[in-house]
């Protein structure tokens, strides 16, 4: 193998450009050319490739976003877009591609192995939902910048005694929301994959209010239903007997944005360069994760098979801090 392509696909998230230098230069370090291919597999169907030295990666590593740009490209799932990505490869000599992404990303790594061609994959979501990996690349950073959110929220809840619903992003994965709503101290956790009722978010309401708290804090999830505009309507209904007043913050994009934590530079660049070694090793049709402390090689199969659920163990412990 003489050269490899990298692309970056679906969501951003702030470890990408960390990720993408590290499999140029581990790409250059094992003697091969490295080709980075933009905006995804809308740039791979169109030929937007070009070759990238390790100057081209010179001081990204604290950037957020991607410097090859990304985008959705549902003309790829069909097969005349899969065919239109495989000459695009051949045209411009590429023998092994890594394509940095979440569920929908890796999928498509998969079809591109199921054709023959070598691919390794590097889970790259803040919906922590890929399984292979104990965590994806962006979550850690995505994380704290909730929490930096969460705990202003908080100031300003006290000093008005409110309860607020703060929505996080994560698709239909509540991770975000638990592990910030933990480590945020919220009274009241909603994810999708965990039902609740609309007396129990009342109780814990009106629950904080008669125990002379200055604030009712509950992270909800984005992929919770009915949702939490739904939610914060019947909840308004019911403001004088709950206590608290109710206010919604959507934290939206923000939560993708900014330059990376130190662990997520480190985390990107330690699976970027495993999946340069992992193609040359012979290794494709994997994703590289982080598994208890541990590079390891998961095939994309399993990886795109079903969503990761959120740690049972989270959960609970979610539960007993509400208390």
């Amino acid at each position: 193998m003489k050269r490899i392509g990298v692309l970056t696909s679906g969501g951003d998230n702030p470890g990408l450009n960390p990720c993408i230098r590290a499999v140029v230069r581990a790409g250059i370090h094992h003697g091969l050319e490295v080709m980075g291919i933009r905006r995804g597999y809308t740039g791979l169907l169109s030929g937007e490739v070009e070759e990238m030295t390790a100057r081209s990666v010179g001081g990204i590593i604290g950037r957020g976003g991607t410097i090859l740009g990304t985008a959705r490209c549902p003309e790829f799932y069909k097969p005349r877009g899969r065919r239109d990505a495989l000459r695009t490869l051949n045209r411009f000599g590429i023998e092994g591609l890594v394509v940095i992404g979440g569920n929908g990303s890796l999928t498509g790594a998969l079809e591109l192995w199921r054709a023959g061609f070598p691919v390794v994959g590097i889970p790259s979501t803040i919906d922590n939902d890929v399984n292979g990996t104990d965590i994806s690349i962006g979550v850690d950073t995505a994380l704290n910048t909730i929490l930096d959110a969460v705990d202003k929220i908080k100031d300003t809840a006290s000093s008005h005694n409110r309860a607020f619903l703060v929505e996080t992003m994560g698709r239909n994965s509540g991770y975000l929301a638990l592990v910030s709503g933990i480590a945020g101290g919220a009274e009241m956790v909603l994810i999708p994959e965990v039902e609740t009722k609309f007396e129990e978010i009342c109780h814990t309401i009106e629950d904080a209010y008669v125990r002379g708290k200055s604030h009712c804090l509950i992270i909800v999830a984005e992929g919770w239903r009915p949702g939490t505009q739904a939610l914060a309507r019947q909840l308004v209904e019911r403001q004088e007997e709950l206590g608290f007043s109710v206010r919604v913050t959507q934290l939206g994009h923000v939560q993708r944005g900014g330059a990376a934590s130190a662990f997520d530079r480190l985390l990107a660049t330690r699976l970027g360069a495993a999946a340069v070694k992992a193609l040359i090793s012979g290794g494709g049709g994997n994703i590289v994760g982080w598994v208890r402390s541990t590079i390891t090689l998961t095939p994309l199969e399993e990886a795109v098979a079903f969503d990761k659920q959120p740690s049972p163990e989270l959960v609970e412990l979610a539960e007993i801090m509400e208390k």
